[in-house]
């Protein structure tokens, strides 16, 4: 799936060549083996959930090259990956001659997945649903995905761990809505408001 969404994505933002070994360093970013949660199965997972909805888009190109970058650069111990991440898409879009609009907004898609603000915009809050969907998927997966997490941060002890992350679920949890998008709202929000209720309790306890 890696390859037809990239060829997709690619030629849709008008990028020159076709990109192919920056889609080979991308994929073996995700496969660093630090990481636990972002990983070559989170990118996919969001790709295979912007494939069933890419009409939620208004500029799909943007928002799937977007994806491939929002976790280009990650290091548990940093405060910039996604700002580095940014960089590195504007960068590589500017070497295949995109048009510094489309990379403007690309840009501005990887920084939104910070969370630190609300999404600005369709394409910007789909993006963000997207990365968000693991919160409202079945729960076998969400706890592996809290396994997962854990795991990358296993060298901050529990009871801090603990407490950091409940203060990340209830930030998200008191977002209302969690998924601006209404189809991903549809498919998510009930599910995601159990999950994060259900970790946070057992957190707390």
């Amino acid at each position: 799936m890696f390859e037809s969404s990239w060829v997709r994505c690619w030629e849709s933002i008008g990028a020159k060549g076709t990109g192919q070994a920056l889609m080979q360093r991308l994929v073996e970013a995700y496969q660093e083996p630090h990481r636990r949660y972002h990983t070559e199965q989170h990118l996919k997972e969001c790709l295979t959930i912007f494939g069933e909805h890419p009409e939620c888009a208004q500029e799909p190109g943007e928002v799937e090259m977007a994806l491939w970058f929002h976790d280009a650069i990650y290091n548990v111990n940093s405060f910039d990956n996604e700002a580095r991440s940014a960089e590195w898409a504007v960068g590589e879009l500017s070497q295949a001659e995109v048009h510094p609009d489309r990379i403007s907004r690309i840009q501005a898609h990887v920084l939104a997945t910070r969370h630190s603000a609300l999404p600005v915009g369709q394409d910007q809050q789909f993006l963000v649903d997207i990365d968000l969907s693991i919160l409202g998927v079945e729960p076998t997966r969400f706890e592996e995905y809290e396994r997962q997490i854990r795991q990358e941060y296993s060298y901050v002890p529990g009871f801090i761990f603990e407490r950091k992350r409940r203060k990340v679920l209830a930030g998200f949890l008191a977002r209302n809505p969690i998924y601006n998008t209404p189809a991903l709202h549809q498919k998510f929000e009930k599910q995601a408001r159990f999950n994060i209720s259900q970790s946070c309790g057992l957190i707390l306890n």
